[in-house]
């Protein structure tokens, strides 16, 4: 090997070092649980999981030298959810990592000494996971993805998009422990704009369906999503669904523009789960979770399909299309 080759070699190998030696030194192999409540084959959540993995790499964390991952992919069926989240708590693992406000409480019930860091949730105080944002005080920490102001600009980006619209329904589960708040900033913000807020409380898609139709029966409806794992998993089907009935919507995930839905207003989901193995890696290097806050965003990405906008009659406005972030044509 020539000199210079050695000297380049030996420069890098120092810069890389630091990180991966404080990995090794933070206490030899680790172990953390993922538990998705997706199926495998979920393109955007393994996209999530890929995310969380490389920012774990770029903090000094190699798999197979200094740490071990157990994923469960468990759909959002809430009977397999709670046997991976006992599977995986009967592994004793470091730190679980978990999304969605329904998950919180399962796995809480198991433990109260593993830490767990939730990379998504709406609202983790009416969800019970901790008491205070600033002070969790327990075994959970994390990032929601809520600040209910982003319900008014939704709003407010789907009467620009469909400014004849008079009346919008939130379909949303009733099951949600959020949906009380989700109600209650939803049906704020509506009447603000001076539109008529209606509320759809469904399980499944057939729900979804019916309400869409309902909606249409009468011109001038729109449909807004919140947050709720039930939706993204049937992505899809809502999507079609909504086109099918000519019903312009607004959801909080870009999941859904992908899908063929018209335009989603949220934080990115990636960058969240790439914040969440910034946490894990506080908690394996000896930080405790309830020392670390529970973070709100704050950067927010707005996407819109203007292919779903034309199969729809719309016409974006050029003010819009300027303030997207991503446009799908």
């Amino acid at each position: 090997m020539k000199r210079r080759e050695f000297i380049t070699l030996l420069g890098s190998t120092a810069l890389a070092w630091p990180l991966a030696a404080r990995a090794q030194q933070a206490g030899g192999m680790r172990r953390i649980g993922i538990l998705m409540p997706f199926p495998k084959g979920d393109a955007e959540a393994q996209a999530r999981v890929q995310a969380f993995r490389q920012e774990l790499a770029r903090l000094g964390w190699s798999e197979g030298s200094n740490v071990k991952l157990d994923e469960r992919w468990s759909t959002y069926n809430l009977d397999l959810v709670r046997a991976d989240a006992a599977n995986l708590v009967a592994l004793n693992p470091d730190v679980i990592v978990c999304q969605g406000d329904r998950v919180i409480p399962i796995l809480t019930k198991f433990t109260r000494s593993i830490p767990i860091v939730v990379a998504i949730t709406s609202d983790p105080i009416a969800s019970g996971a901790v008491e205070s944002l600033a002070h969790p005080g327990g075994n959970v920490t994390g990032f929601s993805f809520i600040e209910f102001s982003m319900f008014g600009k939704m709003l407010k980006i789907l009467k620009r998009l469909a400014p004849d619209i008079s009346r919008v329904g939130m379909i949303y589960n009733p099951d949600l422990p959020t949906k009380g708040d989700y109600i209650r900033w939803f049906e704020i913000y509506a009447g603000q704009l001076g539109v008529q807020p209606i509320n759809f409380p469904i399980h499944d898609i057939a729900d979804v369906e019916r309400s869409i139709a309902s909606l249409a029966d009468q011109s001038n409806g729109g449909i807004f999503v919140p947050p709720d794992l039930t939706f993204i998993s049937l992505r899809t089907q809502v999507s079609a669904l909504l086109i099918h009935h000519r019903v312009p919507a607004i959801f909080t995930s870009p999941a859904f523009i992908a899908a063929g839905g018209l335009a989603s207003y949220a934080p990115d989901p990636l960058v969240m789960y790439r914040q969440s193995a910034s946490y894990v890696d506080r908690i394996l290097r000896g930080e405790k979770p309830g020392d670390l806050p529970f973070q709100q965003p704050t950067i927010y990405r707005l996407v819109i399909n203007l292919k779903t906008a034309k199969s729809l009659g719309l016409t974006v406005p050029d003010t819009l299309l300027v303030a997207a972030d991503e446009v799908i044509e």
